[in-house]
């Protein structure tokens, strides 16, 4: 990602006038790798969400912070003492570093007026928050690094600050863009390896963009056999850039592929991939990045709290289809259960010509039209009678097996069932409160221990709801129970029953208030049912839809298993429609 130093000097800026005088109201770490500061300006209350994580580190405002623990981490309770109340003085960015210093006027135990700042490093896998006093030694860290991660930095409580190892580049605030220019053109390198290797504080995005205004498509030009017409140009887009850092000038732009995702950002507009990507002009560097990493962010924090549950889940998966298909195989050895009958029955009717002690006999089939012999195995330490017997218990034995296997295979697969669907809620769950309630359902199931002790019953969370152009409203389950309870309480006899066919997904209700809905919002509920389900991310999904009178739940089922009749079925493509 191109979260450059200079895209780091756009954003700092940027921030240095929106929180100036700003105040601190509340301080949380929502977990290992986040802070988020409430703060009073003079817009409004505003939260600063200040990410370590190694995929998506960056200091943003955020409209929608994450989550927070019941207990505040110990570090989280540090700056709650030393920060709550403090005053935002400024915020710098030490040359052209990926650090954000963000410096407070705070007060002490003793009412002293003292400095402090938080350090945001925006370093990829070294990102990091540093919480520093007025001598700029370290108090404590997000990650604290210690002589066994690293002989170059430590980051421990009490040591003195340190910026990261300087690089061998040259900064476009300090050096003049012929130096700049010089240094690039006398290296032997493809000419964006050579700009990236001179230039400080621009990723390599940036210096392909620079390289492709200078030779268009040819990505083959080495920078020290440029034209002169090339080294013109060179000479153009450095200065270009350098003035551009120097007086602030740049702007935030994102690309987007063609499904809308976001790959990619810059300071200045990315022309270098044609019609393959599509640039679009953010209207901050912050809001930029709180768009960009918001949604990833959120479905990592989602998987590392439900990471337990998935490993439970697949666990119970496995073992299940395990059992499938030893069971499966037995059944189909049952199946030759016949064969030991006829043999018992050849031994009976033939007890007369049989030899005490033989290993086999050849009898004639009279269950076979031709009458064809048949060898049949006999035990020597057994009379004919006690062979015969001996066959007639085992296909009895078979028979019974093939009953009971056909019970716990058909037990199996609507367990297996189960466990996807719970599997499917398990991955769309995007709060801490729908991982509550699918923990409850695991726990009622007996997949899970009850806790020791009462817990706090939390109350439940209500169904997910749309509406359709038409103006009906359309209900999604968050969870099994959950769907449950909406398809068997909440929703009228009237209303209809969508689910995708054959394909784990939430109980979805189009509510019709007694009147009769149009094709159109029965399409747009299919298309919500469908985004609800594993088949989110296909093109033309299965969709059954019937009135609520016509489901019912067998008894004895499971969470969310439920019957049907008096169908229909539309294909769709999955639409999340307008939420509520």
């Amino acid at each position: 990602m191109a979260v450059d130093g200079v895209f780091v000097r756009f954003l700092a800026n940027e921030l240095r006038d929106a929180l100036s005088g700003a105040r601190v109201s509340q301080i949380h770490q929502p977990n290992k790798d986040e802070l988020v500061l409430n703060l009073r300006t003079l817009e409004g209350t505003r939260k600063l969400l200040i990410s370590s994580r190694a995929n998506s580190p960056r200091v943003s405002f955020t409209r929608s912070a994450p989550e927070n623990p019941a207990t505040p981490p110990m570090l989280c309770m540090l700056l709650r003492k030393k920060l709550s109340g403090a005053k935002i003085r400024g915020v710098r960015q030490p040359g052209l570093e990926r650090i954000v210093m963000i410096d407070f006027d705070a007060t002490d135990e003793l009412g002293d007026e003292v400095r402090c700042t938080l350090a945001c490093e925006i370093m990829g896998r070294y990102s990091n928050v540093i919480f520093l006093d007025s001598e700029e030694n370290v108090i404590d860290a997000l990650k604290r690094v210690d002589p066994s991660m690293t002989s170059q930095r430590i980051v421990l409580p009490g040591m003195k600050y340190e910026l990261p190892p300087q690089q061998d580049k040259m900064s476009v605030l300090t050096c003049e863009p012929e130096d700049i220019v010089k240094k690039i053109t006398s290296c032997c390198e493809k000419l964006d390896k050579a700009i990236l290797k001179t230039v400080l504080g621009i990723s390599p995005v940036v210096s392909r963009e620079i390289a492709y205004r200078i030779c268009g498509s040819d990505d083959s030009v080495y920078s020290d056999r440029l034209t002169s017409n090339y080294k013109n140009r060179l000479s153009y887009y450095i200065g270009k850039l350098t003035e551009d850092v120097r007086q602030l000038r740049g702007a935030p732009y994102t690309l987007f592929d063609e499904n809308g995702r976001p790959k990619d950002m810059s300071f200045a507009e990315i022309t270098q991939y044609g019609t393959l990507y599509t640039v679009k002009k953010a209207e901050s560097f912050s809001s930029l990045l709180d768009a960009f990493y918001d949604e990833r962010d959120r479905q990592e924090r989602m998987r590392a709290k439900s990471q337990d549950l998935l490993k439970l889940i697949t666990n119970a998966s496995e073992r299940c289809a395990r059992k499938i298909n030893t069971q499966q195989a037995e059944l189909e050895r049952c199946a030759d259960r016949e064969h030991l009958r006829v043999c018992g029955d050849l031994i009976q009717a033939n007890l007369y010509k049989i030899e005490k002690g033989a290993p086999f006999a050849i009898l004639e089939n009279f269950y076979d039209e031709n009458m064809a012999s048949l060898r049949v195995a006999l035990d020597p330490a057994k009379t004919p009678s006690q062979n015969a017997q001996k066959y007639y218990k085992e296909y009895r034995k078979a028979k019974t097996a093939e009953q009971v296997l056909g019970e716990q295979i058909a037990l199996a697969r609507q367990e297996l069932e189960y466990l996807d669907n719970v599997f499917d809620s398990l991955t769309r769950a995007q709060t801490e409160r729908e991982l509550a309630e699918i923990r409850a359902e695991l726990v009622q199931t007996g997949y899970i221990k009850a806790p020791k002790g009462k817990n706090k019953e939390q109350k439940p969370l209500p169904p997910l709801e749309f509406r359709t152009s038409e103006g009906f409203t359309v209900l999604v389950g968050r969870n099994n129970r959950q769907n449950d309870k909406l398809t068997l309480k909440t929703a009228a006899k009237n209303d209809i029953w969508l689910h995708t066919k054959d394909i784990p997904g939430s109980h979805t209700i189009l509510v019709t208030d007694g009147r009769q809905p149009g094709e159109e919002s029965i399409m747009e509920a299919a298309a919500i049912a469908a985004y609800h389900s594993r088949a989110k991310d296909g093109s033309q999904v299965p969709v059954d839809y019937t009135l609520v009178r016509n489901v019912s739940k067998p008894q004895g089922a499971r969470p969310g298993s439920v019957i049907f009749v008096k169908n229909r079925t539309v294909y769709v493509k999955p639409s999340l429609g307008e939420q509520l």
